[in-house]
């Protein structure tokens, strides 16, 4: 279906505001989706080693929906929980997407390198598709921390030699443009807004981990609403109780997200707010490094 200016205008709008972006770059955004539309790029969704988690956020997204953003702007070609084709269909539709080329490719989960039959498709290790499909593919973005960095699947002792895609693509040796988006799960904004930005003229600033600047360029204490108790030493001792959560192993200085602000669910929270201290799900050392557990308690309480 056609689509006018105006239109592209409206959705790119809506788009920055979604992303924080303002309104400075709503015509660059436009162009880039009014040349998305005009291609409808070819997206091939794979899942490794994950709980769905991230394909779920996605589906959460707003502004614009998934339904809006799959429709108008990227021709999906296959992606195992949306597509309605099963079995050999499957199958199928996903060699035809790599033989076709050209598309983006996302990738959700870490891949078991060590122990390649515990997941493929079809009858084909995981590690081997990945690799066929990501030298075809214009971009590959990696979805969610399992993906980006190992996450839980790497974690100790990881017996199944789960590993994060840039070491699939390292190992295969390519050299296609790899962008990491994590977070467990990864928040629909930056999947949407790397997404779009990668695909036109591969317009993204990353850092040395490959994650989109825009989203994860400082860290999450830098940002948050407690940061002046922290300064004071304010903290809370117990679960529950007022202050800042650094003492219950809140990991908001080591890691780079934009959650303070841009919040879950529509923006209606997020962990901090929520009384949760941050686990660090978007840092590279999330759930393999056995010094920073998710929690940690009682810590300096006096007996």
């Amino acid at each position: 279906m056609a689509r006018t200016r105006r239109e592209f205008l409206k959705d790119a709008a809506m788009l920055a505001a979604g992303l924080g972006l303002g309104s400075a770059p709503v015509p660059r955004l436009a162009l880039a989706l009014e040349g998305l539309a005009a291609q409808r790029p070819g997206l091939v969704w794979l899942q490794g080693q994950s709980c769905s988690g991230c394909s779920v956020s996605l589906l959460n997204g707003e502004r614009p929906g998934p339904a809006e953003l799959l429709t108008r702007y990227f021709s999906v070609w296959f992606h195992p929980t949306l597509s309605a084709a099963t079995g050999d269909e499957a199958l199928a539709a996903v060699e035809r997407a790599v033989n076709a080329g050209g598309y983006l490719l996302a990738v959700e989960g870490a891949v078991p390198l060590g122990m390649p039959r515990a997941c493929t498709v079809g009858q084909e290790p995981l590690v081997d598709l990945v690799s066929r499909a990501a030298a075809r593919a214009r971009a590959v973005l990696a979805v969610g921390t399992c993906a980006s960095f190992g996450g839980i699947p790497a974690a100790a002792t990881n017996p199944t030699g789960a590993a994060p895609m840039g070491e699939i693509l390292a190992k295969a040796g390519l050299s296609v443009p790899h962008l990491n988006v994590p977070g467990c799960p990864a928040h629909p904004h930056w999947i949407v807004g790397t997404a779009v930005l990668v695909l036109h003229k591969n317009d993204v600033t990353v850092d040395k981990e490959h994650r989109p600047t825009a989203f994860f360029g400082r860290p999450v204490h830098d940002q948050c609403p407690h940061f002046a108790r922290y300064e004071r030493q304010e903290f809370a001792r117990t679960p529950g109780e007022d202050g800042c959560l650094f003492k219950l192993g809140c990991q908001g200085a080591l890691t780079h997200a934009d959650c303070p602000w841009r919040g879950w669910n529509g923006g209606t929270s997020w962990c901090v707010r929520g009384r949760a201290p941050c686990t660090g799900c978007a840092r590279p050392g999330f759930a393999r490094d056995p010094a920073y557990p998710f929690f940690r308690l009682n810590e300096g309480r006096t007996a």
